[in-house]
């Protein structure tokens, strides 16, 4: 687990560790959109705003990565599907973790929808993957969300906690899942996943206090850390709300204070 350790340093602030993950993979799903396309400025911006990592799909990471400025962690996403179809759920392995070594990565994530149809697929995946982390000491971020044709609720604190140990069980490093609302039951999410795990952004917010209130509650759930995608690289200010966000996660500030960075934007 050395390799895993020293590479997870990477990713993870050492003082709190907690992390700030930007992921800027939504060219595949959605298709070129604002934030994605100038990527060596975004990727830039959510540095210089103090983010611990990155995290994008294998073609590029030559378009985007370490362009200058402060260095930041890099994740390679090794799954992928597009919303153009009706099976934007199935996700399937796109890249490796040998890959992911020469490209230089300093940690691999996967993503597994829990309640699709595809889902035996995708558990196999995630245990191959897990193997191949293993051999390689390679860290493995698991995003996992329960989506499907009988999921009603993908914020059902039940179902955040199932879905959270599915990644535990079946070798998450890390783990990426939906806040649940409130802090009482997303502590039992934590609670229940063993590993640390950290929350998604979501949908673009309505506002950046709504945003900075979750990130706030979920790290006084026990949640370490946040990977916010959209509210941040689609923001009008990506350093100054990059800030913001590891004013709160990384040093422990209130959402007051950390909106200090926002004001006359």
């Amino acid at each position: 687990m050395f390799g895993k350790n020293v590479r997870m340093e990477r990713i993870v602030d050492r003082r709190s560790g907690n992390c700030v993950i930007v992921p800027l993979d939504h060219g595949v799903s959605i298709g070129p959109t604002e934030g994605l396309i100038d990527m060596k400025n975004t990727v830039d911006s959510v540095a210089n705003g103090g983010a611990t990592a990155v995290l994008m799909h294998k073609g590029i990471v030559r378009h985007g990565y370490r362009s200058g400025g402060h260095d930041i962690g890099l994740i390679l996403h090794l799954s992928a599907s597009t919303d153009m179809g009706s099976t934007n759920n199935s996700k399937v392995l796109v890249a490796d973790v040998t890959e992911a070594l020469k490209l230089g990565a300093d940690a691999v994530s996967l993503h597994i929808n829990v309640g699709a149809e595809t889902e035996p697929d995708m558990l196999k995946d995630l245990g191959k993957v897990s193997r191949d982390c293993d051999e390689w000491g390679v860290p493995l971020l698991v995003m996992a969300y329960a989506r499907g044709p009988d999921i009603d609720d993908p914020f059902d604190p039940h179902l955040v906690a199932h879905c959270a140990r599915v990644a535990a069980e079946l070798g998450a490093d890390l783990i990426k899942c939906n806040y649940t609302g409130d802090p009482d039951s997303f502590k039992e999410v934590v609670k229940g996943a063993l590993v640390p795990v950290i929350i998604a952004g979501g949908p673009k917010t309505s506002s950046d206090l709504e945003m900075l209130n979750m990130v706030r509650d979920s790290l006084d759930a026990g949640g370490r850390g946040v990977s916010i995608g959209r509210n941040i690289f689609q923001h009008k200010n990506v350093e100054s709300i990059t800030r913001a966000v590891t004013d709160i996660v990384l040093r422990d500030a209130d959402v007051e204070e950390a909106a200090k960075n926002l004001r006359g934007i």
